[in-house]
């Protein structure tokens, strides 16, 4: 029994300390005053350069074998063909093989292939739309900006953010009564607004081989960047 309590007396000497150095109450974090927030933007309608389109191949049947074979050699012909274009990048997309069933029982196979296409030369990418057609179906087509005509938009856009939020972190400043203010923190974000690829209907003319080249107009969008952050006002 002597050794019991001394058990439990050690126990609770334990538990004691335990509750002695856990914290009621986390630290609240200190204040901070004079602090604002402030945002500033710059856009700037930027037109577009590149035309992007996607075609694909399918096929479905029973012969598993067969429909492979035939998308396998559409694609091919269709990338050699886009290959003699030195104005147009090409390469190819998914490969997809699904099952098709009807009551729950196995009836065929579906089975597609898509190439993506990339040219800045309109003229170009519509004449090649209009030969490949004959044998492929046209999934989407869009436009964006290239890397490098994004690029320069966007630094140039930076510049202008920056020059913005200064502006308005004087303007606040001088309202507030203050002499000068402290840049805290900035965060900088580019905003595209690049319009989503427009879809294709299915289009019996280009399984029939009489589809003709479409038109193709380039458009712009709209670039911009944000520039938020926090500025300490300050009396001195």
């Amino acid at each position: 029994m002597r050794h019991t309590g001394l058990y439990l007396n050690s126990c609770l000497t334990l538990i004691a300390t335990v509750i002695s150095v856990t914290p009621l109450h986390a630290e609240e974090p200190a204040r901070q005053y004079d602090l604002v927030q402030l945002n500033a933007y710059a856009t700037m309608e930027v037109d577009n350069d590149t035309q992007i389109a996607t075609l694909y191949a399918q096929r479905e049947g029973t012969d598993l074998k067969l429909l492979t074979d035939q998308v396998n050699s559409l694609i091919a012909e269709a990338v050699k063909t886009a290959k003699q274009r030195s104005d147009i990048k090409v390469s190819t997309l998914g490969y997809r093989t699904s099952p098709r069933y009807h009551q729950q029982q196995l009836i065929g196979w579906r089975v597609r292939q898509s190439i993506r296409l990339e040219s800045k030369t309109s003229p170009a990418m519509s004449s090649l739309l209009g030969s490949l057609q004959s044998k492929l179906a046209l999934d989407s087509l869009s436009y964006t900006i290239s890397t490098k005509k994004r690029q320069t938009a966007e630094e140039s856009l930076t510049t202008q953010a920056i020059s913005a939020f200064r502006k308005r972190a004087e303007q606040v400043t001088e309202q507030m009564g203050r002499s000068h203010y402290r840049l805290v923190e900035m965060h900088l974000q580019t905003i595209d607004h690049s319009p989503a690829p427009y879809p294709m209907r299915a289009n019996m003319m280009a399984i029939e081989g009489r589809a003709s080249a479409p038109t193709l107009e380039a458009g712009s969008q709209t670039l911009r960047v944000d520039a938020n952050g926090k500025i300490e006002l300050q009396l001195e």
